[in-house]
């Protein structure tokens, strides 16, 4: 029973619970098992059986009275450990924050609280979700589910990795995550699930432990599109205490799947086709033009010229935003705090032995390119790069629909693999990224499986706020691509 209780997406689960098929707190027991079972992919960093179980038995209770709180109402998802929870520790995968434990609740979260969902823990991520391999964090590298038995145990991406290998080890049923430069989308496509980044301010970042503000982005990571469907609407609204918050209705994103795609028009982008891109990428990539012209789309090529930029330019205002936000974590007012013979030397002390080396790298690079002298050379620079990144998108949304690019420009790599060359490591992004600098919805759904038999990802973009035709599209690629394949490993 518990096997196929794991095996459930969330419109099943769904259904199975409002047909008394079977109890939430029977379905978070079995995940909960499941959780105990794979701590070695090191997942979670905080579980939450009890009160999993309290929530569950709570969910089950309104069942019963017949006030259901809607359809995810007694779900088993995993929260990324990035958002605050109140009453629960969040680390944000750092030393400096270990121990630290929130009085209130993120807005993503409590909306998802509100909605029914059951917390099974805090999912481990890249420290304050800085990074693309979920090997930054103070608690350890998250293992892919996908690693074989015997060899080198892979990344699940990141930064949203525990998450995703929540997700795809069938641990949680979703899991939310943020996306900042595709560390929702890039995860997604190393685990073989379903990852979609909403527009920025769709969902609110009050709450969320932050890492770059004009970037960071809530969204739900599941095993089908209908899935992310159903989690987003849930997730999504105005919020008043996010000034960044878009004061727009919330759509029944599950009901826009009910439409075909016959007669849209899809952009294929040349800037993407990358000579440094193994081939089996772009061979999935072009079966997925061939999938949506089936489905009666037309594809139309398009160009996105500043492209080339978006990597370097993400580079220098990522970590501008990152230093700024990071000022906060000083030892005075709440988590680590190593003591000095001074004030500057108890920061010093504390900063230095509570950030990990990549989180150190990129307060470095943005206090530099924040810093007098370099901040019109740098900064202000980007700001304009990107202003054109996104004017690109605009053109080419005058032509087309949507746009369908690869996720990720190679399969899952190795743990430590590439973590002595963070260029190599940034260079991850370089298909997610654009579309975080201009704010657009984009969604990755697996699409196949690389010559190693590891899942390789397509992700869809689409106009601020249509959601609905982003989810549409991704739906018909994932019909067409018939991806029903399991990890190698969950333990």
């Amino acid at each position: 029973m518990a096997e196929s209780l794991t095996d459930l997406t969330i419109s099943e689960a769904r259904n199975g619970l409002e047909a008394g098929t079977y109890s939430s707190v029977e379905l978070v027991q079995a995940h909960l098992d499941a959780l105990e079972a794979a701590r070695g992919l090191n997942a979670f960093i905080t579980q939450t059986p009890e009160l999993a179980l309290e929530r569950a038995r709570a969910s089950d209770a309104r069942r019963a009275s017949g006030r259901s709180l809607g359809p995810m109402d007694g779900i088993p998802i995993a929260v990324k450990d990035l958002f605050c929870t109140d009453g629960v520790m969040t680390t944000a995968g750092s030393h400096i924050l270990e121990g630290f434990v929130p009085t209130y609740e993120s807005t993503v979260s409590a909306n998802l609280r509100e909605a029914g969902a059951v917390m099974l823990g805090k999912a481990n991520l890249d420290e304050f979700a800085m990074g693309s391999s979920n090997t930054t964090s103070y608690y350890g590298p998250v293992i892919n589910p996908w690693s074989p038995k015997v060899g080198k145990d892979l990344v699940p991406g990141g930064s949203s990795g525990g998450s995703a290998a929540a997700v795809s080890a069938r641990l949680a049923i979703g899991a939310i995550g943020t996306d900042t430069g595709g560390s929702i989308r890039q995860p997604a496509s190393f685990c073989g699930i379903v990852g979609l980044k909403p527009t920025y301010g769709r969902c609110s970042r009050w709450g969320i432990v932050a890492f770059a503000s004009s970037l960071d982005q809530a969204g739900p990571m599941a095993r089908s599109v209908r899935d992310a469907a159903i989690m987003l609407e849930v997730m999504a609204g105005h919020d008043e205490k996010d000034s960044t918050s878009a004061p727009i209705d919330v759509p029944n994103f599950e009901a826009a799947l009910a439409g075909d795609i016959k007669g849209l028009r899809i952009g294929i982008p040349k800037e993407y086709r990358l000579d440094t891109v193994p081939a089996e990428i772009d061979a999935i990539w072009r079966q997925g033009v061939q999938w949506l012209e089936a489905a009666g789309v037309t594809t139309v090529a398009v160009s996105l010229p500043h492209t080339p930029y978006a990597l370097p330019t993400y580079y220098i205002i990522a970590p501008a935003e990152a230093s700024s936000n990071l000022a906060r974590y000083d030892g005075v007012r709440f988590g680590l705090r190593v003591d000095g013979d001074s004030l500057d030397e108890m920061y010093e002390r504390t900063r230095g032995e509570g950030f990990g080396v990549e989180v150190r790298r990129r307060v470095m690079m943005g206090t530099y390119v924040l810093s007098a002298g370099y901040y019109d050379a740098y900064y202000i620079k980007a700001q304009r790069v990107r202003s054109l990144i996104a004017c690109d998108f605009r053109a080419a949304f005058e032509q087309v629909d949507a746009i369908l690019t690869p996720t990720a420009p190679s399969d899952a790599f190795a743990i430590g693999e590439k973590i002595d060359d963070p260029i190599t490591m940034y260079l991850n992004d370089v298909f997610t990224v654009p579309a975080s600098l201009a704010g657009l919805p984009a969604i990755s759904v697996p699409a196949g499986l690389s010559q190693r038999g590891l899942p390789i990802g397509l992700q869809v973009i689409g106009r601020p706020f249509d959601e609905e035709t982003v989810l549409r599209t991704a739906h018909a690629l994932e019909r067409a691509a018939d991806f029903d394949t399991h990890p190698l490993r969950s333990t």
